[in-house]
């Protein structure tokens, strides 16, 4: 068993997280922060990306399945312990993770830990439990399929990837959560859900030693073995390739008012993470917030939109660009070709001096006030440890944005990003008769 204390840049002192391995497989990251409470936060380093199709969801699913009793709490048990001490506890689910996290005082952390390891490493998963969850989570999929903008970003994920697990749901289709059986969900826990797939990160106004000895102590009351066994080997999967012409896809959504448009382009993923950060930059040059490029063009300076951001999705094989806006049904066509416009702009000038000081500064203090609280820094830490096996990345992210020179992000646009080959997905609200009228 080993620590060892990951020190930030010495400009900016802000974390000082300690990293410490158990022989079971479970790594832990610990830190000391002086504000009144403590947030145990547990990932597991599975998501949707790791299922086949015909078990599409059930990451998700047993998410919901694992706060349904173990063999030491009842159903409604652990959530009546959390609500006792005045803590709170939720869990996510994504295509590359799962997490579990509780919120609470310092002085009930001993008391607390036990259980959340009990509910994520014992979960019964008893038939009655699966069948009662399974419309709980039927329901959660017909509302995702009732949201708009879900629909639209699930249909550009479908463009996006024509072969990785990214292009499918994190709920999974309703069609294969009506066939899953408990007993698959049992064995996928098993595989899956155990020390060497899991990283701990807790953080609050406890000592390190403290913190580090609390989870060690609580997972092995429930989890006794000594090591964990070993992991399925992981199927292999290459990167695709960028566009190579532009591939649309139009949806008549009767829900709508506005048309939504989204377009994207294939990018690096955490596994060239070093290619990311200048992709980082160009999402915020273009979209995002209100001094951004797109929305003083389109939606100040021009009226075509009434929402427009960009974002750098970065996932751990391959992320996705992405360009999003609302915009009225007639503006389409001309929205489209600005956005390419921008995108040859990126290409050929670039970027000023004014731009590269805002967004060093943005992405610096945006980096500070998302580490003041527990939650925050436990967040932090779990995603880089868990998905990249090293915190430095993360505690070092401003110093990479800071780094880059307008030709490495040009440059970038120039690699990644294309003004005649990308993926766009248009939903458009219906045509009624008097609108052809008028």
């Amino acid at each position: 068993m080993t620590s060892i204390l990951v020190k930030p840049s010495s400009s900016r002192p802000i974390n000082t997280p300690t990293v410490h391995h158990l022989s079971n497989g479970l790594t832990i990251v610990a830190e000391q922060l002086p504000v009144d409470a403590v947030n145990l936060n547990v990932w597991i380093n599975i998501g949707s990306a790791i299922e086949s199709n015909d078990i599409n969801g059930m990451a998700h699913f047993l998410e919901h399945i694992v706060f349904k009793g173990t063999p030491h709490l009842q159903l409604g048990e652990f959530e009546q312990k959390i609500e006792q001490r005045g803590a709170v506890t939720n869990a996510a689910t994504s295509q590359d993770y799962t997490h579990y996290y509780i919120t609470t005082a310092p002085q009930d952390l001993a008391d607390l830990a036990p259980l959340q390891f009990d509910v994520v490493l014992n979960a019964s998963i008893a038939d009655e439990a699966f069948e009662r969850e399974r419309f709980v989570v039927l329901e959660e999929i017909r509302r995702s399929e009732d949201n708009p903008g879900r629909r639209s970003f699930r249909q550009s994920m479908e463009i996006a990837f024509e072969q990785l697990p990214y292009r499918r749901p994190v709920l999974g289709p309703a069609s294969v959560i009506e066939q899953l059986h408990p007993q698959q969900m049992r064995d996928f826990h098993r595989t899956w859900y155990q020390p060497r797939s899991m990283t701990v990160a807790v953080v609050g106004n406890l000592p390190v030693d403290s913190l580090i000895q609390t989870v060690e102590d609580a997972v092995t009351s429930v989890y006794p073995g000594s090591i964990s066994s070993a992991l399925p080997e992981r199927k292999h999967w290459t990167p695709e390739a960028s566009f190579q012409s532009i591939v649309r896809q139009e949806i008549i959504d009767d829900t709508l008012q506005q048309a939504r448009l989204l377009m994207l382009w294939r990018v690096p993923g955490l596994e060239e993470l070093s290619e990311t950060y200048p992709l980082d930059v160009l999402a915020y040059i273009l979209g995002q917030g209100r001094t951004a490029r797109l929305f003083q063009d389109l939606r100040e300076n021009r009226g075509l939109v009434s929402s427009i951001s960009a974002s750098n999705m970065t996932q751990r094989l391959q992320g996705v660009f992405y360009i999003s806006a609302r915009l009225p049904v007639e503006n389409l066509t001309e929205v489209e070709a600005i956005l390419c416009d921008h995108i040859s702009q990126l290409q050929n000038e670039p970027i000023t001096e004014e731009e590269m000081t805002k967004v060093r500064t943005q992405v610096a203090n945006r980096f500070i006030f998302s580490n003041e609280t527990p939650s925050d820094r436990a967040g932090l830490y779990g995603y880089y440890q868990s998905l990249v096996g090293d915190l430095t990345p993360g505690l070092y992210y401003p110093d990479h944005i800071q780094a880059l020179s307008s030709t490495e992000i040009q440059q970038a646009a120039q690699q990644y990003l294309s003004a005649h080959a990308y993926g766009i997905v248009i939903l458009k609200p219906p045509v009624h008769s008097t609108d052809l009228e008028g």
